[in-house]
């Protein structure tokens, strides 16, 4: 399907258990909620803007392929 300029939109970009969480911010800040939802509640300091998702995961206790199942289905649309 092409877009209104007559080209492919682009896909959503993937998230994985290496992408950095201030990377996945800053494509999208609507995914906040689902990182205060796993109670990484200082979104903004330096320290958890660093963590890879499967850091964040581990250390919150979540399970890491389902929350990347919900954030890539959020940037896709689907969600």
């Amino acid at each position: 399907m092409l877009n209104i300029f007559g080209k492919k939109p682009a896909a959503a970009p993937k998230i994985t258990r290496d992408t950095i969480i201030g990377d996945i911010l800053d494509m999208d800040q609507s995914t906040a909620p689902f990182f205060l939802e796993i109670g990484m509640h200082c979104l903004g300091c330096p320290a958890s803007r660093g963590e890879t998702i499967e850091e964040a995961c581990s250390v919150h206790g979540v399970d890491c392929d389902e929350l990347i199942a919900r954030l890539n289905a959020h940037l896709a649309g689907e969600a």
